[in-house]
């Protein structure tokens, strides 16, 4: 049934439409990233989705660890204006879409392509938390897990932590 395949395919997302034909389902999700209201953290990544974060504690595969800004001297806004010039070189076509910059809250949301990326800094851990992760699946029958992406948001991550010398 059409309510089998929607779960299994969006099973742990938020904000998901489904397109169904024969040969392969396609899901897109937008709510999976911080709502600004819960705590100041990100979401994990779902089985049934692309990508990398340092939430995903229930997903191993997905999971990465966060990064530590010691090399910037302990300073919070140094490292924030770090993390945005390695943004931008390593992603020149990124739009973004939120900044939150105050109160020692330093929380960044971008779209690249098809693919949310989320940073939150934070100064009490001396940590950047990300997340990195397509808002698009694709399930070719009978499978419930995406089609592989190559690791392309892995690979994203791991190239602006080289550019920020992390």
């Amino acid at each position: 049934s059409a309510f089998a395949t929607d779960f299994a395919t969006s099973a742990g997302r938020c904000n998901c439409t489904t397109v169904t034909n024969p040969s392969q389902t396609v899901v897109t999700c937008t709510g999976d990233v911080w709502d600004g209201v819960s705590e100041f953290r990100l979401r994990g990544v779902a089985a049934v989705e692309n990508g990398v974060s340092t939430s995903a504690v229930r997903n191993p595969s997905r999971f990465a660890a966060p990064w530590s800004y010691v090399t910037e001297k302990d300073n919070a806004e140094r490292a924030w204006k770090s993390l945005l010039a390695a943004m931008e070189s390593v992603e020149p076509d990124l739009r973004v879409l939120k900044v939150v910059h105050e109160d020692d809250k330093y929380y960044y949301h971008a779209l690249a392509g098809d693919d949310d990326i989320e940073f939150i800094l934070r100064p009490e851990d001396k940590v950047v938390l990300f997340r990195s992760a397509a808002r698009t699946s694709t399930f070719v029958y009978p499978l419930t897990q995406p089609v592989y992406d190559g690791q392309r948001n892995q690979k994203r991550m791991e190239k602006i932590r080289k550019a920020l010398g992390w």
